[in-house]
């Protein structure tokens, strides 16, 4: 017995579906995979580059190790929401370049799947990192800024560092030297050297076996223990004294300004919309807040922009069997320009608000030409159809 022509239809188009779907999801993945490895390639030449930087903390500051990896993991989400759409937008070319050379992309369209159905997946993708973007921009990269800046702080306020330098003498602050031949584990120095200059004239040396920052009454001091004192006064006269312990106050040599002073990249939204005009650093700054506020806003467009600008440059052109690398050099240009743009337009809008809209419509309008040249080749070849199936003007008259 015949089955009825509804269900033939109804069971033909459920399985049209899911072989769809099943195509969708295999483009997916095949945009996913090359996106993860270029974003994780990009982020450990970014973090080499950021530890090359800081180097200079463990060279020069005394700091540990860890403290060098903890700066660099903490400059890391500022780092990604830069990095993002250049990852994406180099998978998207290699990735779609290889499907369409292969001509998987044609079986897709052979098979019944429109353009727009083709790019799904990749658009998907896109929208994907572009929310992740607008996480790290919105919470975690001010959060992990914040973290940063008293980092360097405690850095910078770190005595045992900036003061004492094992192996060498050092200059802390104008008319102090200092040297240590060693330490321990514990922070204790052993064979310390330093040597005070007088204003008015003469200076004092101490020598000490052992010595130890610590606090007295809230205040940082240099405890030194079994050593001596001698002092040169102006007047040509050197005093010599012994000491079981001695301390020696350092809070004159230290620098005065010890609070912790946020910049814009460390606020978050709100605090950039809604600044306090009552404070007169954010009256001064508003407007450079509210640039900040904005291009957190628009940065990740640039995601869906460049998968938008890879896709135009794969399959916004006809097919060729030689690749399609004019167009992917072009394509890139214009990707480069379009971030150059964007930069420079953020800049601007530090001194002018209403340039803030730019910052939208570059992203914007990268998206809008792009899925313009995607969807011009298919109104090209409708239009060739019509040109096709008209009769022509000598047949008419004939007839």
């Amino acid at each position: 017995m015949a089955r009825p022509a509804g269900v033939r239809n109804g069971r033909f188009g459920g399985e049209a579906a899911g072989f769809m779907h099943l195509i969708e999801r295999y483009l997916f993945r095949q945009l996913l995979g090359p996106t993860l490895l270029a974003t994780l390639a990009l982020a450990v030449v970014g973090m080499l580059s950021l530890s090359l930087g800081a180097l200079d903390i463990i060279v020069h500051q005394g700091q540990s190790p860890w403290v060098l990896l903890k700066i660099t993991l903490l400059a890391m989400p500022q780092l990604l929401v830069l990095i993002l759409p250049i990852a994406l937008f180099v998978a998207a070319l290699v990735a779609l370049n290889r499907l369409h050379t292969e001509q998987e992309i044609v079986v897709c369209f052979a098979s019944g799947m429109s353009r727009w159905r083709v790019i799904s997946p990749a658009i998907k993708l896109a929208s994907l990192i572009a929310m992740i973007a607008l996480v790290l921009n919105l919470w975690v990269a001010p959060f992990a800024e914040r973290g940063l800046r008293r980092e360097f702080l405690r850095v910078r306020t770190d005595l045992a560092a900036s003061l004492i330098r094992v192996g060498e003498f050092t200059n802390p602050a104008p008319g102090l030297t200092v040297y240590a031949q060693d330490s321990d584990q514990n922070g204790v120095f052993h064979n310390l050297f330093v040597m005070q200059e007088k204003p008015g004239g003469g200076d004092t040396t101490f020598l000490a076996a052992q010595g130890k920052i610590a606090k007295r009454n809230g205040l940082p001091v240099l405890v030194m223990r079994d050593g001596s004192n001698q002092e040169f006064a102006s007047t040509g006269v050197l005093n010599y004294l012994k000491f079981t312990e001695y301390t020696f106050d350092l809070s004159q040599y230290l620098n005065a300004d010890k609070l912790l002073h946020y910049k814009i990249s460390d606020l978050y939204l709100h605090e950039l919309l809604f600044p306090d005009l009552t404070q007169q650093w954010e009256q001064t700054n508003r407007i450079e807040m509210l640039a900040e506020a904005n291009a957190r806003l628009a940065t990740p467009l640039y995601n869906i922009a460049y998968m938008a600008m890879a896709l135009a440059a794969v399959i916004g052109g006809s097919f060729s069997r030689l690749g399609y690398g004019r167009r992917i050099v072009a394509i890139g240009a214009a990707a480069a320009v379009v971030r150059i743009l964007g930069f420079g337009v953020q800049a601007a809008c530090d001194a002018n608000a209403w340039l803030n809209i730019l910052q939208y419509a570059i992203p914007i309008g990268a998206a809008w030409w792009a899925f313009a040249q995607l969807f011009r080749q298919r109104l090209n070849r409708f239009v060739s159809l019509r040109a096709l199936t008209r009769p022509h003007p000598a047949m008419g008259a004939a007839a």
